[in-house]
């Protein structure tokens, strides 16, 4: 059965053309992608500093002795491993900020490059279509910092692509790659085997019911190709840390319209819709035309795509958004089963332009913005630097939080980088059991968030010190004044000092304060505390 249709012969001046203009707008689009994370030594992505911070203490903890004494390592087999892999060894050679962007890069370049190597499987030539990819290389999902995931959702499209290709050949080699693809899934991340089974499933599904057949053609090897690279992932889970979480599952109607949002998501609302609407507008123009063709296949894993979008739980293994991340992957996945038909020039010319002004319009959208947010990290690093090496930092949110959405996106995780810059133990830091290979030795692992929770407000901070904070389960900021060395208050907006018997403002950001925790002066004759 042949993976592709039928390519009409086209002229050979035409080909030349078509060969040299789509390398060259191809190359045109990376470098507009690239540019943001380029030009930007920490990239304002929700959950991304946070990671780089366990990067940094992954790669330096067994050299620095403030880490240590904080933190401790435990390898284990959990799916959501890439970047702590891939991101440390890198520190041998540049800084955990230019290692990070390095990952960031790569995960990007994925995902946009995916539908072309597809579709040149898929039908035995390239078209200009995969290129919608580049407009929504950021996208909701990455401005939350999902980063494994996105990593990982970028290599099964490339696992796509292997598995057709070697799908007219002898069975064993795609069942080999496909096991080779299954493992290096596993290890970006539990919902990229997911998106990957999905597909391969998608595309053996059109493959066992050819058209005109009622009853579905399955032969024994392929049955063995596709299911067995799928095995081991059984035994891996249950040796994994992970499997505890199998318990933490929600699922929820509401935000299944939001999910399919993240796929045009950035920074303004309006501006977004708006982009999406004349996408669409642009589709359905051209199919109506006859201008797009979509691959049987492609409707099959639209199929498939839509009822486990519907099905997958908000919360899934612990993760919040597992069913909202999704869409971004189908999008990156179907972009490579479309042709775009037009072998008219000029109609090709148009589409070129169509496709870099929305990338360079999307580009500028983020690049303004994160333009905007860098001068708050670099208030934030100037605070970071009054921080003691080696201390302990609480970090709490305000009673009533101010500034946008944006800002405060940028802002969720910025006091990590206190482990970086200061060796700091943060409340914050990702150090759940079963996501993350980082812990908090004993000693000091109650003064963290374990649980993925919201950190206090103001006011629970308060009550908690004072005494009267409601009967309630023990909290980590229990007896924050003589546990803590500084305090983060984020989203303010020039409140005064909350508590001035406790804390003494060291900078006022605007958008955040750093206060130092008070605590009793150690006498200098006999060390005891007055």
């Amino acid at each position: 059965m042949p993976t592709g249709t039928a390519i009409r012969p086209a002229t050979r001046a035409g080909a030349v053309r078509r060969g040299r203009l789509l390398p060259l707008v191809t190359a045109s689009l990376l470098l507009a992608v690239a540019w943001p994370v380029l030009t930007d030594g920490l990239p304002p992505l929700a959950d991304y500093v946070n990671h780089l911070a366990r990067m940094h203490v992954i790669a330096g903890i067994d050299a620095d002795p403030l880490l240590a004494r904080f933190y401790e390592i435990h390898w284990a087999i959990i799916p959501n491993l890439v970047m702590d892999l891939v991101v440390p060894p890198l520190t041998r050679i540049v800084d955990v900020y230019v290692a990070g962007q390095v990952f960031l890069l790569a995960t990007v370049v994925l995902m946009v490059t995916g539908p072309m190597v597809v579709q040149r499987v898929l039908y035995g030539r390239l078209s200009p279509w995969p290129l919608v990819a580049f407009p929504f290389a950021y996208n909701g999902i990455l401005l939350y910092g999902l980063m494994n995931y996105l990593f990982g959702a970028g290599l099964a499209v490339w696992g796509l692509a292997g598995w057709i290709a070697l799908r007219e050949g002898p069975a064993w080699r795609r069942g080999l790659l496909s096991a080779v693809m299954v493992l290096a899934l596993f290890a970006c991340h539990l919902f990229a085997v997911g998106v990957y089974g999905m597909a391969l499933l998608a595309y053996e599904l059109w493959r066992a019911w050819p058209e005109g057949r009622a009853w579905p053609r399955v032969r024994p090897a392929d049955a063995l190709a596709f299911a067995l690279p799928f095995l081991p992932v059984i035994p891996l889970m249950l040796a994994s840390p992970t499997l505890g979480l199998s318990s933490e599952n929600i699922w929820e109607s509401s935000g299944k319209i939001q999910g399919l949002f993240t796929v045009v998501q950035t920074y303004w609302d309006a501006f977004d819709l708006a982009v999406a609407a004349l996408m669409v507008g642009l589709v359905v123009s051209a199919a109506g035309r006859g201008l797009l063709r979509m691959h049987p296949a492609g409707w099959v894993l639209l199929a498939v795509s839509a009822a486990v979008y519907l099905a997958m739980p908000r919360m899934l293994f612990g993760s919040w958004m597992a069913d909202q991340r999704l869409p971004i992957a189908v999008l990156f996945l179907a972009l490579g089963f479309v042709r775009f038909e037009g072998r008219d020039r000029a109609l090709r010319l148009a589409f070129y332009a169509i496709v870099l002004g929305l990338t360079l319009v999307r580009v500028v959208d983020v690049q303004v913005n994160w333009q905007r947010l860098r001068a708050i990290d670099l208030d934030f690093k100037e605070s970071v630097g009054l921080i003691e090496p080696g201390a302990v930092v609480l970090v709490a949110h305000a009673d009533r939080p101010s500034g946008d959405e944006i800002s405060n996106a940028g802002l969720s995780h910025a006091p990590c980088i206190a482990m970086i810059e200061r060796q700091a133990l943060v409340s914050t830091a990702f150090t759940v059991q079963g996501k993350q290979v980082l812990d908090v030795r004993p000693d000091f692992r109650d003064r963290v968030d374990a649980l993925d929770g919201d950190p206090p407000t103001v006011r629970q901070l308060l009550a908690s010190a004072d005494g009267t904070a409601p009967d309630r389960r023990p909290a980590y900021w229990d007896a924050w004044p003589d546990r803590y060395d500084y305090l983060y208050i984020l989203y303010t907006s020039g409140q005064p000092n909350p508590d001035p018997d406790r804390l003494t403002l060291l900078h006022d950001g605007g958008r955040f304060q750093l206060y130092r925790i008070g605590k009793p002066a150690e006498t200098e004759e006999d060390g005891t505390w007055e």
